[in-house]
């Protein structure tokens, strides 16, 4: 079933508000200097309006854009300080927060989810959002039996405007696929079309949860919620209460976030071992510190099922990079598809494209920080550098899309926290045989 062409156009609209916002604040602002305002005011007055529109356009739609403002917010800490800092808030925002539903939507879907007499199933239920995301939202409750519990309800309409959101940067890949002659963008997306289909459908998320949270059982340092019942487009989980890491970021005490950072990066390294998934959405609000220490799991929509670990050539490619010749890496990584068979490439130059990505797994502990992150970025999208040149001639195989939103959304996480961790400890006892 295709979404409705008005839909698809309201879309769109809305999403050419920001190009058209973008004009009509440069002519404001054009007016407020003749006015007298100077110019650091007007651009204040600019960047805050821009930053109120973001949120206001990627929040409202619910779907893939959603999902893009979200990995923006995580993002940021590659972003100068003087061009992110008016952004932040509106951008953190879109980790957690979307307008919400109305309590008649809500009520219809837990009614065609859960059956007509939904309500029985609680001893009360909070109409009030608690929290929001990408393509649902979650109300509070008590179950039947007394037990606290989380309602993750999807928007309406989700999937229609997730599948709209991916045709659209289809039909943008193929126009624009010759722009970057190493990238095979088509089994990408297909991938992303796949894994999409997945995340909205939540008793495939009941599963892998399930599964953590066997695997995870009684764990020292972590807590996976228990699923209470679950349907296509409802979840009911057992309630965690803790402090989101987007909350520790630049408040908490240094040894705080040192330690929930290297549970985070522990849990995102160690869990296709130990449990055949990868947790696929990094983003700081689906990690709580509890108050006994333990680091909260929430959020197991995106998942990469690998039962038997991470892929062999990840290790292939870490040992590689860890042994320093350059010549070695390249063929490794024309093995895993990173290099595509056609595509030349300087194999000292792609040595240190990698090291800037992979060399923290090989400190004996390193420090993250947004001024790391910012340095680590710099270069990428500036066409004089050599960064950028061999971005273009790089590919990423489909096996490896979600490992990759993992380890740069865990990347910037990280460096928000300005956190020290334990990487080889970490890395040696998550990925055994991966160093050298």
């Amino acid at each position: 079933m295709t979404e409705p062409p008005q839909a698809g156009l309201a879309r769109a609209a809305r999403l050419s508000t920001l190009p058209l916002g973008v004009a009509a604040r440069a002519v404001r602002g054009v007016g407020r200097r003749l006015s007298g305002q100077s110019a650091e005011d007007v651009l204040a007055q600019r960047q805050a309006d821009s930053a109120r529109q973001l949120f206001e356009v990627l929040g409202g739609l619910k779907g893939g854009a959603m999902k893009v403002g979200q990995f923006l917010s995580l993002m940021e800490s590659a972003l100068p300080p003087d061009q992110v800092m008016p952004y932040r808030e509106s951008l953190t925002r879109l980790q957690s927060a979307a307008p919400a539903m109305s309590g008649d939507a809500v009520g219809r879907v837990l009614g065609e989810e859960l059956g007509e007499d939904w309500r029985s199933l609680f001893a009360s239920f909070d109409e009030s959002a608690a929290a929001a995301a990408s393509i649902g939202q979650v109300h509070r409750a008590v179950w039947r039996d007394g037990r606290p519990v989380a309602v993750k309800v999807q928007y309406p309409g989700a999937e229609k405007a997730l599948m709209a959101d991916l045709t659209a940067l289809s039909r943008f890949a193929r126009v624009s696929a010759g722009l970057v002659p190493g990238l095979d963008l088509a089994p990408i997306l297909a991938e992303l079309r796949r894994r999409l289909r997945e995340e909205v459908d939540y008793r495939l998320e009941a599963d892998a949860q399930e599964q953590f949270g066997q695997f995870y059982a009684n764990d020292p340092t972590y807590a996976v919620p228990g699923v209470v019942r679950s349907g296509q487009r409802v979840l009911v989980s057992e309630w965690l209460d803790g402090v989101p890491l987007s909350t520790l970021i630049d408040r908490a005490p240094q040894a705080d976030r040192d330690r929930a950072a290297a549970a985070y990066l522990r849990l995102l390294l160690e869990a296709p071992q130990r449990a055949g998934l990868l947790h696929a959405d990094p983003h700081p609000g689906n990690f709580l510190l509890l108050a006994d220490g333990r680091l909260g799991v929430l959020d197991y929509g995106a998942v990469n099922r690998l039962p038997d670990g991470l892929p062999d050539g990840l290790s292939r490619v870490l040992g590689a990079a860890a042994h320093g010749d350059a010549e070695e890496l390249v063929e490794v990584l024309r093995d895993e598809g990173f290099v595509r068979g056609s595509v030349a490439v300087d194999a000292e130059a792609v040595r240190a494209f990698v090291d800037r990505f992979l060399g923290p797994l090989q400190a004996e502990e390193f420090t993250f920080s947004r001024d790391w992150m910012r340095e680590m970025f710099a270069d990428l999208q500036d066409p004089r550098t050599e960064g950028f040149r061999v971005g273009l001639t790089l590919n990423l195989p489909p096996q490896y899309v979600l490992i990759q939103r993992v380890w740069l959304g865990g990347l910037a996480v990280l460096s928000q926290l300005e956190a020290t961790v334990p990487m080889r400890e970490i890395v040696r006892s998550a990925m055994p045989g991966s160093l050298r």
